[in-house]
């Protein structure tokens, strides 16, 4: 989730309706206005095919002409397909040759560092267990990690700090914690402080270089845990962090409620910390799921992917102007396009790829799909 894998624990065949929110909420009290976004729309740019049922569930991107988008294909209902992993190299996308690699399963997230072109994946092999891979200039190589193939290992997200570091969120000893990353070790942080502590889902890190991890724990790391308070909500999912301060962080996700019709649809998550409470402060649409937020490059809030129930064949993108979360959408497709993961392009003035696929749920014959804003 960021998150990754959220697409296939989701209903699929969706036969029931709910009512949507307003077309805009002012939030007082979060960051100041800024300019517009610059002027620009969303496109497909066209990418290489894979095998049935497949999607893309994470992207990064190191500059204007270099990217990674990675995900998995030939996936039918509970079985498991295999890994997929896409490269741009400024004029197009190109797949990777994956050919070494013996899994089942897929590679989940993927981050790139702007100021060197490397570049970190996380994946999981034919036994079930977690993979850190590094790109090498023309594929992913695995990498060793300490806790490697043990029971109570677990590698969820990977991001990219400004420092060269990357950071992996997961589980080692099985306490929940932190992978710190670099060309030439591997260690694991202190774990957070509660033995029960769930395994966080993401990581993200600040231009500033704060570390979080989310999921059902709300944790900064900056050599000992900070913990926000959150209760999770049922059957809830959270898709993506954004901490502006210490007293505004953007969340984003979805729920499926208790009860209702076989295949209800999820409702979107947007929350935000005020620094005493989370607040819901509403978006312009209730019912489908928030994929992912982005902030720009100074870290302010800016961009919501998501996936609308009453409009799937666009995305339908939330802007934020400095007051509130506005709508923006992307082109029509012939059928869904649920956008799975979005990510920043360093260099360009508000440039953004956006990746999924065109299923709600990835069968066949779900195929990949790419957008590109700027």
């Amino acid at each position: 989730m960021r998150r990754r894998v959220f697409v296939r624990g989701l209903a699929c065949g969706l036969t029931a309706a709910g009512t949507g929110a307003a077309l805009s909420v002012p939030l007082s009290g979060t960051a100041a206005a800024r300019p517009a976004a610059a002027a620009g729309s969303w496109q497909e740019v066209a990418a290489p095919g894979g095998e049935p049922a497949a999607h893309l569930a994470s992207v990064a991107a190191a500059g204007p002409g270099l990217a990674w988008a990675v995900g998995e294909h030939g996936l039918y209902g509970a079985t498991e397909g295999t890994p997929i992993s896409l490269s741009w190299n400024g004029t197009a996308w190109s797949r990777d040759d994956l050919s070494h690699l013996t899994y089942t399963g897929g590679l989940r997230a993927v981050a790139a560092d702007p100021s060197g072109g490397a570049a970190w994946t996380v994946g999981t092999d034919a036994a079930g267990h977690d993979q850190l891979l590094t790109w090498d200039g023309a594929t992913w190589r695995e990498v060793g990690f300490p806790g490697r193939g043990e029971a109570g290992t677990r590698l969820t997200d990977v991001a990219a700090g400004p420092d060269g570091r990357f950071w992996v969120s997961g589980r080692h000893g099985d306490r929940a914690g932190l992978l710190r990353v670099d060309s030439k070790s591997r260690r694991w942080c202190k774990p957070l402080p509660d033995p029960a502590a769930p395994t966080p889902t993401g990581v993200t890190v600040t231009p500033g270089g704060d570390v979080w991890v989310f999921g059902d724990i709300i944790a900064r790391w900056d050599g000992a845990w900070t913990v926000v308070p959150r209760l999770p909500g049922l059957r809830a999912s959270v898709t993506g962090l954004l901490p502006v301060a210490h007293d505004d962080i953007w969340l984003t996700g979805f729920a499926i409620g208790p009860g209702g019709p076989p295949g209800k649809p999820p409702g979107i998550r947007l929350e935000h910390w005020d620094g005493t409470e989370w607040v819901h402060p509403g978006a312009p649409f209730g019912i489908g799921l928030l994929s992912g937020i982005c902030g720009d490059d100074r870290g302010r809030p800016d961009l919501i992917s998501g996936w609308d129930f009453w409009d799937q064949k666009r995305a339908h993108y939330l802007r934020w102007n400095g007051t509130t979360w506005v709508s923006e959408r992307g082109p029509e497709t012939p059928a869904t396009y649920l956008p799975e993961a979005i990510a920043r392009i360093p260099g360009t003035d508000g440039g953004y790829w956006s990746v999924g696929t065109t299923s709600f749920s990835p069968f066949p014959p779900a195929q990949l799909r790419v957008e590109r804003f700027g």
